[in-house]
């Protein structure tokens, strides 16, 4: 005759402790440190103290040069009846100013080269 399993011991215990009102719980803490000597509370003090500070200067510094700096946008605006040779035209005198900045660029840079003698 097969026997069922034996029955638990832990079917009547909580899994979490019964809540209490913060009071409560404040007031078993101050009977704890009342219980307790003057270098354990200090100790104590101390302890939370520095954990206290740490924390403080964690917030601080990430909120210190977080933010990117403004961006300013320019549009230009255009009118609705362009022609295609219209921008045409002006893609091409955009095009020759990024060559410009490009060249000038490039010369900066070979002026610092010979500057720096990397010939």
């Amino acid at each position: 005759m097969a026997i069922g399993p034996p029955p638990s011991y832990l079917g009547a215990m909580a899994i979490l402790p019964p809540m209490s009102s913060p009071r409560a719980a404040l007031r078993d803490f101050r009977n704890f440190l009342r219980h307790r000597e003057r270098e354990h509370v200090l100790g104590a003090i101390m302890a939370v103290l520095v954990t206290i500070i740490i924390v403080i200067i964690f917030i601080v510094d990430s909120q210190i040069n977080t933010a990117p700096p403004p961006q300013i946008v320019t549009v230009e605006l255009y009118d609705s009846n362009r022609t295609d040779a219209d921008i045409i035209a002006d893609q091409k005198k955009d095009q020759a100013k990024r060559e410009a900045y490009a060249k000038e660029k490039q010369r900066q840079f070979q002026k610092l080269e010979k500057q720096l003698g990397m010939d």
